[in-house]
């Protein structure tokens, strides 16, 4: 009898056991699978941002996080503004993003949790002193921080989710950064709502209010609401600096800094650092395993250099993308990107993704979009022009004809290694199938399946515009 409680005991917990790995592995993609299920899109359209949050320093532009085609790829877009001397403020969000710089320059800083403060700037401090009041030079303070990146155009650039970043334009001209962030990724645990937790700044002026059911940005400096005696223990400051910092701040989330304040250690300074590990740290630190994951990996990458085309046409454009391989850190934030290039008139094939979304974010010039869905119906057919985000979900077929004046586009992915599947062309899903398999499926005769199958057997992605291809039969024939 006690043998038999003893086996059935055993059972159970064995049972036990298998339940959990598989509520585990469940809860990895639940969040993706039950998003997948709002993809019953009927229409999709080019979407321009529907608010604007005007800070002291730039503007945030926000797209609609509850139009279907968001909701269905589980992201949120959003788009940064930030003047020259202008400071993004530190946040940190729940979820993965990522950015393409659209234009100029800055500095961005990412503190990630039990990385080593390695790199050192000297600061000068000043005091008021001497014949009419001038400064004078007291005395020189080395401070410690993490690794400051140079962000440029063209860049990719990472966030992991729950790390604090800041970002700072020191050029002459506009920081502009788009962002897209996977709402739906296995590493947040809050809802869906596109969300930043603040360490800095206040309620910034809300331009174009909450239309078709949009809820109100609301982010806040999250340091404010603690009890200043007790964040003065924490930081081991007085209560007073405790309250300049939880001061209600009207700058917004962007402001204007003093540029002689910012100065900082640069990644392209000769001597831009030198490592701590000489001086025997004293630092009572414990690593919580994120050192090998991001505090020795790049976060940027060069998404736009020509001689770093994946894919090239000399007649009708490129493309080029950074996945895990080129980037590893998106290994951890599973996410991708892809830019394209395409000539006047030329046609990008029509193709799907096997394993990711695309939220295509158009960067110069027009393009014709056709996307087509599993009904056999058209979800889109427009013309879209810069500055416009279209979703296209995983598995739905699309196909891009640029206009005259060509097409540039950003792509953000949902998976760190996308893979597509082009429906003609070279490698393409027709030229796989054999001839008599394309005669019976399309009723045609043998010499139409032929042409079905190696007309375009040449053209791995691209197809010339017409212009482009009589150009080039001309230059040949001469």
């Amino acid at each position: 009898m006690a043998r038999s409680v003893l086996l059935l005991l055993a059972l159970a917990l064995s049972l036990c056991v298998l339940s959990a790995h598989a509520q585990y592995d469940a809860g990895k993609s639940r969040r993706r699978l039950s998003d997948a299920q709002q993809c019953r899109i009927q229409r999709l359209s080019a979407s321009t941002p529907s608010r604007r949050i005007r800070s002291e320093g730039g503007v945030t532009e926000l797209w609609n996080n509850n139009e279907d085609q968001f909701q269905c790829a589980g992201v949120a877009a959003m788009k940064n503004t930030i003047q020259p001397n202008g400071l993004s403020l530190p946040n940190y969000s729940p979820t993965p993003r990522l950015v393409y710089i659209e234009r100029g320059r800055g500095l961005l800083g990412i503190s990630v949790p039990g990385c080593q403060e390695s790199y050192h700037s000297i600061r000068g401090q000043t005091r008021e002193g001497g014949r009419g009041g001038e400064q004078q030079q007291q005395q020189t303070r080395e401070d410690q921080h993490q690794k400051v990146h140079r962000i440029v155009q063209g860049q990719i650039v990472a966030l992991p989710a729950g790390a604090a970043h800041w970002c700072y334009n020191d050029g002459n001209e506009d920081l502009v950064a788009v962002s897209v962030t996977d709402v739906n990724n296995v590493v947040n645990q809050l809802d869906q709502t596109p969300t930043s937790f603040y360490l800095a700044g206040g309620r910034a002026r809300q331009e174009g209010g909450a239309a078709g059911g949009e809820e109100e940005y609301n982010a806040e400096n999250i340091i404010r609401p603690f009890d200043a005696r007790l964040m003065a223990d924490a930081l081991g400051v007085s209560e007073e600096t405790v309250r300049r910092m939880q001061e209600n701040d009207e700058r917004g989330f962007i402001v204007l800094a003093k540029q002689e304040e910012m100065r900082m250690i640069k990644p392209e300074e000769e001597e831009r650092y030198r490592r701590g590990s000489s001086r025997g740290d004293n630092n009572e630190g414990v690593s919580n395993g994120l050192e090998e994951a991001f505090c020795t990996m790049n976060v940027n990458h060069n998404i736009d250099n020509p001689r770093d085309a994946d894919v090239y046409s000399r007649q009708a454009g490129r493309i080029n993308s950074v996945n895990m391989h080129k980037l590893p850190i998106l290994s951890y934030l599973e996410m991708s990107a892809e830019k394209g290039h395409l000539y006047q008139n030329s046609v990008y094939l029509p193709h799907w993704e096997m394993n990711s979304h695309s939220i295509v974010y158009v960067t110069r010039g027009s393009a014709r979009i056709q996307v087509v869905g599993s009904n056999g119906k058209t979800v889109l057919d427009e013309e879209v022009r810069r500055g416009q985000i279209v979703v296209v979900p995983q598995y739905f077929a699309s196909m891009v004809r640029a206009s005259q004046n060509g097409f540039e586009w950003i792509s953000f992915k949902t998976s760190a290694l996308p893979m597509k599947s082009p429906i003609a062309g070279a490698r393409s899903a027709l030229k796989g199938m054999p001839i008599p398999v394309l005669v019976n499926s399309y009723r045609i005769s043998n010499r139409q399946a032929q042409d079905v199958k190696y007309n375009r057997e040449k053209h791995p992605y691209f197809v010339p515009g017409s212009g482009q291809q009589q150009q080039s039969a001309a230059t040949a024939s001469a």
